[in-house]
């Protein structure tokens, strides 16, 4: 990647007259995305570099910069926020902290300026002003439905959770110290330029947020300017650091980020308990008992051979059986991600159209949105636990609360809960013919009796899993 940098006030004049046009497009800028389906949205954002040229060179390797000069996109993403767009939303209640931070680098240090409670319009606008304070907006998918439809397809695409955060930065100034992050990043320019310095990595892939100091992370790997229209990704990991070059008034960008602990060791930490339970009910030796006060001892160095034995034999069983189980993953997943984007909230999503019948002909909806999983019954507290299948879905998940940190899920006793349905295992192979399938007729479900058939059909479609057609 070339790198690109000097002549700011240039550029910054050259940028204001591209906003200005951008302005004018703005409120009725049509999408420049596609929002056919999950990998039309991904290859539209990214565009003109291709999927598969993406993910075999750029993904978790390298940054990838791209630079339109294009008015329609500058304008489609002026449209998702803007400076302007802040006095709007004070009025409906942000607080410090949980909706806006205010801060500024100062010393290679990030120097927060928050007030106390409510935010006040004026009061942010004179930090901004008098300050050179960025202002950080939390998660404005909350809020802006252009983003929602956005982040919502990205969450299909990549089967991950998807954040953003908008950083609105004053000329001369810079909002954070050389940092990097736990995520995959995607930054979309859109008001102003941003000069931003991009270093190597000296935690690869990095499962953790930590701040460098100038003096440990060398010259720049790359440096270049982003204008309204482009895009920036870079992978977790990647220290950086940006500053609002002189000559321009200010810069927004949105950072969309995915991928937090989304690795293949956050998989295994989730997927080893439930192989070792299934590999334990035919190993005896995973049965036997574990040597006396083992447990009371400092050093368990001579347990390590016995356990790389076990460990081989966990090997042997998933090759056989070719199985591996990620309960708690996919759960987390459906529970916190957005909703579908219907044009309108999806707590007024209710079942329409016919009953399902035994001669209906049903078809699968919202197919990103759900989930099957085998587990113990939760719902029986007794030592034999049989195994239930449940369906999940994010159907009725609340947008206002994505990604903020908040249990949106816990039910008056604390306890987590999910959007979906139990059935008996006997059921599971009915499942994967309706969500294998792009039709299927009710009475050709693998099912024993009518009755099973049509209830299971009617349990989906109550939950606007299905529709008969």
């Amino acid at each position: 990647m070339p790198k690109k940098g000097g002549k700011h006030a240039e550029m910054g004049k050259e940028t204001q007259a591209q906003c200005k046009r951008a302005k004018l497009e703005a409120a009725c800028s049509p999408s420049v995305l596609s929002f056919e389906n999950p990998d039309s949205l991904f290859g539209s954002l990214i565009s003109p570099i291709k999927e598969e040229v993406f993910f075999k060179e750029y993904w978790e390797q390298k940054p990838l910069l791209v630079q339109r000069n294009d008015p329609l996109v500058a304008a489609y993403y002026l449209s998702l926020f803007q400076l302007s767009d802040l006095k709007e939303l004070c009025s409906q209640g942000l607080y410090y902290g949980r909706d806006v931070n205010i801060c500024r680098c100062v010393n290679g240090k990030k120097k927060v300026l928050n007030k106390e409670g409510k935010v006040n319009y004026m009061q942010l606008k004179k930090d901004f002003d008098q300050k050179k304070a960025t202002i950080q907006f939390h998660q404005p998918q909350r809020f802006k439905e252009e983003l929602w439809k956005i982040q919502e397809k990205l969450e299909c695409y990549f089967g991950s959770l998807v954040g953003s955060n908008v950083y609105i930065t004053p000329q001369g100034s810079q909002g954070l110290p050389p940092h990097y992050d736990d995520v995959e990043v995607f930054i979309l320019q859109l008001e102003g330029e941003k000069h931003w310095r991009l270093y190597k990595p000296t935690v690869p892939l990095a499962r953790e947020y930590n701040v460098e100091s100038e003096d440990r992370i060398g010259n720049p790997t790359h440096e270049f300017i982003l204008k309204p229209g482009d895009l920036l990704y870079f992978p977790r990991g990647t220290i950086h650091q940006a500053d609002t070059p002189l000559g321009t008034s200010h810069s927004t960008h949105v950072t969309i980020s995915t991928y937090q602990n989304n690795s293949w060791g956050d998989f295994l930490l989730d997927a080893i308990p439930g192989l070792v339970f299934d590999t334990a009910k035919d190993d005896v030796a995973l049965r036997t008992s574990i040597p006396r006060q083992l447990l009371m001892q400092v050093n368990t160095a001579d347990s390590t051979k016995k356990l790389s034995s076990l460990l081989r034999r966990l090997a042997d069983h998933l090759d056989h059986t070719r199985e591996l189980r990620s309960s708690d993953m996919k759960k987390d997943f459906v529970m916190h991600r957005l909703p579908p984007c219907l044009g309108c909230d999806s707590d007024s999503l209710t079942p329409g159209g016919k009953l399902p019948k035994i001669d209906s002909k049903i078809r699968l909806q919202f197919r990103d949105h759900t989930l099957i999983s085998v587990e113990p019954d939760q719902e029986n507290a007794d030592e034999i636990r049989r195994e239930m299948v449940y369906v999940y879905h994010s159907l009725r998940n609340r947008r206002d609360t994505h990604m903020m940190g908040t249990d949106d899920t816990a039910s008056e006793d604390g306890t987590a809960q999910t959007h979906g349905l139990r059935f008996p295992l006997s059921y599971l192979e009915a499942l994967k013919q309706i969500w294998s399938s792009s039709t299927v007729h009710v009475k050709e479900l693998n099912l024993t009796s009518d009755e099973e058939k049509e209830n299971l059909a009617l349990s989906l479609w109550s939950e606007c899993l299905i529709e008969v057609l």
